[in-house]
């Protein structure tokens, strides 16, 4: 069989690899449903493949300018930073600073060194962080409210465009290719195997017919050692390293 491109795929896929239809699955299907999420949360939170950088366009509404901030999508999970809302300079076309460096400097760029222009540039991104800075900003990913501190209704005006750097995660129901992801496929069947175990565990102990007995607590640890390893496995491998912040 095709590895799976939905959700219902993905559920028969992981029960296949627990047993069944060969060996009964004693989980109910609001259980598995709940561990799929489980496995694409922390998925989506850890696995450098769950998410993708986008620049997010919004253009500002009369309900921004009153609220004092930008509703986002629930499927932005973070956000680094927001286009200059001003460009370099106090003034903006033909009389912009940097405009007028560029304009003067482009005539000699191809018979001049490019360090001078380079130092220059530097120069001015340091004038600019030094007397302006960057635009303050507030995001959380649970209340999906982007903060601006800035004079609404001054620099941000009805009508004008915000661009967002930001994270959005990749919707499987969507890109479909994310249910096929192999590490997401074994997480979320030892999700279903240590619920399986978990549920079991309330019979432990109990003789069936022939002498056979329920071990529900042997399916418990099995799953929580092999999601132990997963876990591991995510940080070490499929994670993107922790960037150190100095200043």
């Amino acid at each position: 069989m095709a590895l799976p491109t939905d959700r219902e795929q993905f559920k028969d896929y992981c029960l296949r690899r627990l047993g069944y239809p060969v060996i009964d699955i004693n989980v109910s299907e609001e259980q598995i449903q709940d561990r799929i999420d489980d496995a694409l949360v922390y998925y989506q939170d850890y696995h450098y493949d769950a998410t993708e950088r986008v620049l997010y366009r919004h253009q500002i509404t009369a309900d921004d300018v009153t609220n004092r901030y930008i509703t986002m999508p629930q499927s932005i999970i973070g956000v680094s930073d927001i286009l200059p809302i001003n460009s370099t300079g106090s003034s903006n076309g033909l009389f912009n600073l940097e405009y007028q460096i560029r304009l003067n400097d482009m005539y000699h760029m191809a018979s001049t060194p490019l360090l001078p222009f380079y130092i220059v540039q530097l120069q001015l991104a340091n004038l600019q962080q030094m007397f302006n800075g960057k635009q303050p900003i507030r995001y959380n990913r649970h209340v999906n409210k982007l903060h601006i501190d800035t004079n609404w209704g001054s620099k941000l005006n009805t009508g004008d465009y915000i661009v967002v750097d930001c994270h959005q995660i990749a919707d499987p129901d969507t890109y479909t290719d994310v249910w096929a992801d192999r590490w997401l496929a074994r997480y979320a069947t030892a999700l279903i195997k240590r619920q399986w175990g978990q549920n079991l565990t309330k019979f432990e102990g109990l003789q069936l017919p022939g002498g056979v007995q329920f071990n529900g607590l042997k399916i418990f640890d099995d799953a929580a050692a092999e999601i132990q390893l997963l876990e591991d496995e995510m940080i070490m491998k499929y994670s993107l390293p922790v960037v150190d912040m100095i200043g």
